[in-house]
């Protein structure tokens, strides 16, 4: 099915969209209000250097398929469904400048004040999550005196795209991200991508925004983990690309969703004593490496949010399911779990802790010196007794996976609070009637 698209904004991303939707045989219309751009694509030549660009444009201008103009009324009322891809800077405090966005959200619902049929508007420009909601659509509905919903539908649909290989990222998405108020109002975006081979996600516009930044700042923090452990490396005299070779072939837990869902701080013998040790040496080498310095400080912020949280409630008798920062496991060094049980005791709770992995005679080594110099009086806190445990706290705080939810549920109390640190599957949740929440989730 062809449709009839008009695309505001000739940047990269408005460009890239609009050229390779003429190419799938729609009628594309650009929009800009920098004459030069629409000149340009008007005539068959590419505003932007990009690869496959020239050849896109200039087939959509031999078939008449992709033209461009300054009037985004008309481009409204001669096409389907518009898309919104202009630009949001920063402003020098960092906010984002939504002025642009705003304006071509007032010029398309000047477009639709006058327009009788079905309108779909959709949004590719990155901002904040929300910003659809409060921003884009009081615009639109004040503009054009209708109502979003009943007389047009808005959509937000994120683009993964990297400049230099735009047009391939376009044709060949890692995935395609649709938000939405209702489902109803993907129906013109589902015809538009129906012969896209890639996962497709249908979900809210808070979450398609916020799809974006999560990919964003992934991608900025790998670029610079790689920097400052190469940079280790060769200070060490270590061969930086073997390492990055090796390490990039582990594809179970290096490069892969291991490690990406949230839940509590991480602990146990490695990670804590392994990021101390780079940064003590890191020191000693006079290289300042800011991205991993901050990992240790920004795993205490999340106890801290825990610690808040329970506090937050005003409740004092604590019953802790999981000592141990690993279900399966009787290590508690550096677990965050006995931090957070000292922290707790410190502020006046009343804490019980159950841990079937877990006893202090039976703890030995490292083990055991660790509990003896951080908190030696926690075995007088441990029960076997998981129903005691949980029947006599108003807090139960879920600590590690070995919990089952059949033993939790049938011991929970309505008037409970359950706090989840692990991110339990949604199936492993405990049911209703007790209050669930999650520390970040």
């Amino acid at each position: 099915m062809s449709l009839s698209i008009s695309v505001f904004g000739l940047g990269y991303v408005g460009s890239v969209s609009a050229a390779c939707w003429a190419h799938a045989g729609h009628r594309v219309t650009g929009v800009d209000v920098n004459s030069v751009k629409v000149e340009m694509l008007a005539a068959g030549r590419s505003p932007i250097l990009e690869p496959g660009m020239s050849n896109l444009v200039a087939e959509g201008h031999r078939t008449t398929r992709l033209s461009a103009t300054t009037d985004g009324i008309a481009a409204v009322h001669n096409s389907d469904i518009s898309f919104v891809c202009v630009g949001t800077p920063s402003l020098r405090n960092g906010k984002l400048d939504l002025g642009y966005i705003e304006r071509v959200a007032r010029e398309i619902g000047e477009g639709l004040k006058q327009k009788k049929s079905h309108h779909t508007v959709v949004v590719r420009s990155t901002f904040l999550p929300g910003t659809t909601e409060s921003v884009i659509i009081p615009i639109l509905e004040s503009s054009s005196g209708r109502r979003s919903d009943s007389d047009f539908a808005v959509c937000y649909n994120p683009e993964f795209m990297r400049e230099g290989s735009a047009v391939e990222d376009f044709l060949e998405p890692p995935h395609i991200v649709l938000g939405a108020q209702s489902p109803e109002h993907l129906s013109l975006l589902r015809t538009l991508y129906d012969g896209t081979q890639c996962p497709r996600f249908e979900t809210t516009m808070r979450v398609a925004e916020m799809v974006k930044y999560a990919s964003n700042m992934f991608h900025a923090v790998k670029v610079g983990f790689a920097n400052e452990m190469g940079t280790l490396c060769k200070q060490l005299g270590v061969d930086t690309e073997t390492v990055s070779r090796i390490f990039s072939s582990d594809t179970k837990l290096n490069i892969s969703s291991a490690y990406l869902s949230p839940g509590f701080a991480f602990g146990g013998s490695c990670l804590p004593k392994d990021l101390r040790a780079l940064a003590y040496r890191a020191r000693e080498l006079d290289l300042n490496l800011p991205l991993l310095e901050a990992l240790m400080p920004s795993n205490a912020e999340h106890l801290n949010r825990a610690v808040d949280t329970v506090l937050h409630a005003g409740k004092k008798k604590i019953s802790l399911l999981g000592l141990s920062f690993k279900a399966g496991t009787d290590d508690l060094r550096e677990s965050p779990q006995v931090q957070l049980v000292k922290r707790l005791l410190g502020e006046g709770c009343q804490v019980r802790i159950w841990d079937q992995d877990v006893s202090v005679r039976g703890l030995a080594g490292a083990n055991r010196q660790y509990i003896d110099e951080v908190i030696p009086h926690i075995g007088s806190l441990l029960s076997a007794d998981l129903e005691q445990v949980v029947r006599s706290a108003e807090v139960v705080i879920i600590g590690n996976k070995s919990i089952k939810k059949e033993e939790l549920t049938q011991y929970l109390k309505p008037n409970q609070i359950v706090l989840d640190l692990v991110n339990l599957d949604r199936a492993n949740r405990p049911d209703k009637p007790a209050s669930y929440q999650g520390i970040c989730w």
